[in-house]
């Protein structure tokens, strides 16, 4: 329970920084986002735990998912995290983040594998250091379709030491966990 109450923490603090993508995309920087309430568990579902929360008068759904194995030749690293979210309230839904925990380079393109389907997120460190996402809401919507008839995802990302790494994430549970999200913030 104790895993699964951080994990839910870390992900807030992941749909919570899509206030600065949300701020990027209309051309200004956000410095701080309010503060969230805490989240309330929808379900698990395989590797994918569904949740919801209320920040701003709006809810948020969003489900979140830890490596199944991580590979990198590095010292330290923080929680590592794939989160879709929906904030409807923002008409914004489908947004995926991936949190590679550690610091990216400026500009860093992150390629994502889900079974042969390649896609690519972009880190934007002058906004949120150490997450990445796709630059546009055509790709995250490709890029769920994959995810739900996929088997696995492979995330392969460098840090700004220049440190590859490569996260694996197993994709049993994400449909049922998609589908909590989308009936909990009414999106379908």
């Amino acid at each position: 329970m104790r895993f699964l109450a951080k994990t839910l923490i870390l992900a807030v603090a992941s749909a919570t920084s899509l206030i600065c993508v949300e701020a990027w995309s209309q051309g200004s920087k956000a410095s701080s986002a309010p503060a969230a309430a805490e989240p309330k568990t929808l379900g698990t579902f395989g590797q994918w735990t569904a949740a919801e929360l209320t920040q701003g008068g709006g809810k948020i759904c969003y489900m979140v998912s830890r490596p199944a194995k991580s590979e990198g030749n590095y010292a330290k690293r923080g929680d590592v995290l794939l989160v879709v979210t929906h904030r409807p309230t923002s008409k914004s839904v489908d947004v995926v983040t991936f949190q590679a925990g550690y610091p990216f380079a400026p500009g860093t393109r992150v390629p994502i594998n889900v079974d042969g389907k390649k896609f690519e997120l972009l880190a934007r460190p002058d906004f949120e250091k150490e997450s990445a996402w796709a630059p546009d809401a055509k790709t995250d919507k490709a890029l769920i379709a994959a995810l739900r008839s996929g088997k696995t995802a492979i995330v392969q990302g460098t840090s700004a030491r220049s440190t590859a790494t490569s996260d694996t994430f197993g994709l049993g549970g994400f449909t049922r966990a998609y589908s909590t999200i989308g009936q909990a913030c009414g999106v379908r």
